[in-house]
């Protein structure tokens, strides 16, 4: 590089050739300049609340972090712990998260409580929620599921099943859920709420066949309630435009990594949950990111990946405001954020 300089100044015959000493003065003199701008343009401090404790739910965010794609878009990213006890939209709200992963049920309730929830991004598309009975029950519908025992999450969770009963008009004896597929396995209730990419293959894991198993996907039932996205306030957007361009974009460049390179993928996620003392099941792990990668990646229909589709916003827009939850919900192009980065 620095005989290229010196060559350079040579050809210009008018210029007399300057003494090495002063060409190399020179260069370092650059050097140390754009190193000293470089170092002087700290990253943004940003957080990230998901829904739940490290796993390959959130593959995305978590390569996106140890990769450094965070860092290479001007970011300084910490994951904060999220579960029972750490509520992803509350932690927005109140200001002790600049991101969060939430449902589009839950982020419409609450925009329609008051807080400016804007959706940034939209990373699964179709959902994943299914409502799990044993053929030995005789259940096949969800017509058959009146009067039985049905197992619901709480909160925003129950929110799409019930939904879908309330469409087929039946009424089912409601049993809360826990964290755990225990109560199906032991015959306490008759259908149990699943998501695909977890409790499902929990089941299987448990030595049930799944030729043993009726299972009812709710997006098969026109209950296409998508579920993880990306939000942030709606006065975050209108500060730092640019900012939420950056974490969109490193988001689904971490989504694109985790899935071209599962093997190294799995790893990371690994690593995060012992960290977080959470026990780690490579198998099911494996698992779930295979099935998020099926829930991600958009079909035909639905656009470019990290977009929520119009319609499917209108749908469960309506279905919320028929059942009572909400009175309105906003436009769509008020919801969102409908920016140009991509992975």
């Amino acid at each position: 590089m620095l005989m290229f300089m010196v060559r350079q100044l040579s050809l210009n015959r008018w210029m007399p050739v300057m003494p090495f000493r002063t060409i190399l003065f020179i260069f370092l003199l650059f050097s140390h300049y754009t190193a000293l701008a470089l170092a002087i343009t700290p990253l943004e401090k940003v957080s990230l609340i998901p829904l739940w404790s490290p796993q390959a739910q959130f593959a995305g965010y978590y390569v996106a972090l140890d990769k450094g794609i965070y860092a290479r878009h001007g970011i300084d990213m910490t994951i904060l712990k999220g579960g029972a006890g750490h509520s992803a939209a509350e932690s927005l709200q109140r200001g002790q998260a600049d991101f969060a992963v939430l449902w589009l049920t839950t982020a419409l309730q609450h925009r329609y409580a008051g807080t400016k929830l804007v959706n940034v991004s939209q990373i699964v598309q179709r959902s994943s929620m299914m409502l799990i009975s044993k053929k030995s029950s005789g259940i096949r519908t969800v017509d058959d599921m009146n009067g039985k025992k049905v197992g619901l999450w709480g909160g925003d969770l129950s929110i799409p099943p019930r939904t879908l009963f309330l469409k087929h008009g039946i009424t089912v004896r409601e049993v809360p859920l826990s964290n755990t597929v225990n109560l199906f396995l032991r015959g306490g209730i008759d259908v149990t709420s699943a998501m695909w990419y977890n409790e499902y293959h929990v089941i299987l894991n448990s030595g049930v066949d799944a030729g043993e198993l009726n299972a009812v996907f709710l997006s098969e039932q026109g209950m296409n309630f998508p579920e993880d996205g990306l939000y942030t306030l709606e006065k975050t957007v209108t500060r730092d435009p640019a900012l939420v361009d950056a974490f969109v974009s490193a988001s689904l460049e971490g989504w694109q990594y985790a899935f071209a390179h599962p093997d190294e993928a799995l790893e990371i996620v690994i690593k995060y949950m012992h960290l977080a003392q959470v026990p780690a099941n490579r198998i099911h792990q494996k698992w779930m990111l295979d099935r998020m990668r099926d829930i991600v990646k958009p079909g035909r229909d639905k656009g470019a990946i990290g977009t929520l589709n119009g319609r499917d916003y209108e749908a469960v827009g309506n279905a919320m405001r028929r059942e009572g939850l909400i009175q309105s919900y906003s436009d769509y192009s008020a919801f969102t954020r409908r920016s140009d980065a991509r992975p």
